[in-house]
């Protein structure tokens, strides 16, 4: 009985795995340019961000704060502040931690606070899927974004990528919360584009 039961739950993990696989394409450029560069501007962009359905994060947050609240007075509210603080608490030094470790052979450092670097890479993120664990039942949470690097001084694009569909999940399935499951997501964008910034130097 014990063995059908772990069966069951193994079979609806599986079946909401999701089945769009990542994909990351150079759209111009190339990336030269970081030789004998030791930092690396980065910035954040969540402009134009869709959700999940929802074509505008405005009206997924609207959606959540008002679903919330209904169930508890201001839970909505404590909700929004948690969504938009974890860009700068999680997702943005998770994103900067994975993209060092793996860009680590060309000594190469992003940061936030990298004043002397020549030139900066924009994380553009396009679309977030905020995915759900409810125990027998999971969604991985996904990210698309554009990253966009650029000479300061002149604000020339020196290289574009788009990446899609960066899975965030936690160790053996406990990510039951949301933000961690997108902060993971955001450790695969790091890793993806450090790996790919080394392979096409």
């Amino acid at each position: 009985m014990k063995k059908i039961i772990l069966f069951a739950v193994a079979l609806a993990l599986i079946s909401n795995v999701s089945v769009r696989a990542q994909r990351i394409n150079l759209e111009s450029g190339s990336f030269d340019f970081l030789g004998g560069q030791e930092s690396l501007l980065v910035k954040y962009d969540y402009s134009n961000v869709s959700v999940g359905k929802y074509e505008n994060e405005e009206d997924y947050i609207a959606d959540r704060v008002e679903e919330y609240n209904k169930d508890e007075a201001g839970k909505g509210d404590q909700w929004k502040e948690a969504w938009l603080s974890d860009r700068p608490d999680r997702f943005e030094p998770k994103f900067e931690e994975v993209f060092n470790e793996n860009i680590d052979a060309i000594n190469v450092r992003c940061s936030q606070t990298a004043e002397d670097a020549a030139y900066e890479m924009i994380v553009h993120t396009t679309f977030v899927e905020p995915g759900y664990n409810v125990g027998i039942s999971r969604k991985s949470a996904s990210i698309d974004a554009e990253i966009i690097f650029r000479e300061i001084a002149s604000g020339n694009e020196m290289a574009v990528l788009t990446v899609e569909n960066c899975q965030g999940l936690g160790a053996f399935g406990f990510d039951f919360d949301t933000g961690y499951r997108i902060e993971e997501a955001y450790a695969m964008l790091g890793r993806t584009v450090a790996r790919y910034v080394l392979k096409r130097r």
